[in-house]
């Protein structure tokens, strides 16, 4: 059995962790590993992570140093990247340890639903998921893993600032296409509804299209910070 370590990137969030770090304990009961990868070092959020991780890091701020922090200290055999509010399907570990008996699959990713209720997350989340399918690429919200080994070989995820998801999943792809499971996680459809779905759907096609046309990573973290529209 493959021991799979749960890294979590998050940045002074201690309501979150509270809400979702007990849903996890059952996986670490079943000997796989859960690591907290706090970009704010924050008290609070080390003193809720207290008996609920196996691991709390304080790290400088910015998912791809966090979780390539916590890839560092991770004892596992694959590697689980997990936004904290994405939750995974009830018999995820199962699955991945089934396909990694596989020694040709060497990363992949879930299909991905909104938590919204909406019929247009079911639309947005059904053309995330094709595109992921088609282009190899997969994105932060899809819970992407990854061999322990082969993340090492690729250099972690290039230490920039937005789009890390994008970048590490095209070195990877060099080496293998994903394993897409259909199998979903349920992440949070916050930012969508908050600010727009239309708005955020049309910032989010202009973040990856200029992207393409190579402006730089630092320029598209400062345009995503910004509110839609």
């Amino acid at each position: 059995m493959k021991k799979i370590s749960i890294i979590i990137p998050v940045l002074s969030e201690p309501e979150a962790l509270r809400q979702h770090l007990p849903a996890l304990q059952a996986l670490r009961h079943d000997g796989h590993e859960l690591i907290v990868v706090d970009g704010g070092s924050d008290e609070d959020s080390r003193q809720v992570c207290a008996s609920l991780v196996d691991v709390w890091q304080p790290s400088a701020a910015g998912r791809a140093v966090q979780m390539n922090a916590g890839a560092a200290l991770a004892t596992g055999d694959i590697l689980l990247f997990l936004h904290i509010d994405t939750l995974l399907p009830e018999d995820a570990m199962t699955l991945l340890q089934a396909r990694f008996a596989e020694q040709s699959v060497l990363w992949g990713r879930f299909d991905v639903r909104l938590s919204g209720r909406r019929v247009m997350f079911r639309v947005i989340e059904s053309a995330m998921n094709l595109r992921s399918r088609l282009t190899g690429v997969a994105t932060g919200d899809q819970a992407i893993f990854v061999r322990r080994e082969t993340f090492a070989r690729v250099g972690g995820f290039p230490a920039i600032p937005l789009m890390e998801d994008i970048a590490l999943s095209k070195l990877l792809r060099k080496r293998a296409w994903p394993l897409c499971l259909k199998a979903r996680v349920m992440t949070s459809s916050r930012r969508w509804e908050r600010h727009g779905v239309w708005r955020t759907m049309a910032l989010m096609w202009r973040l990856r299209l200029l992207y393409v046309l190579g402006v730089s990573p630092s320029t598209l973290h400062a345009m995503y910070m910004k509110k839609p529209g």
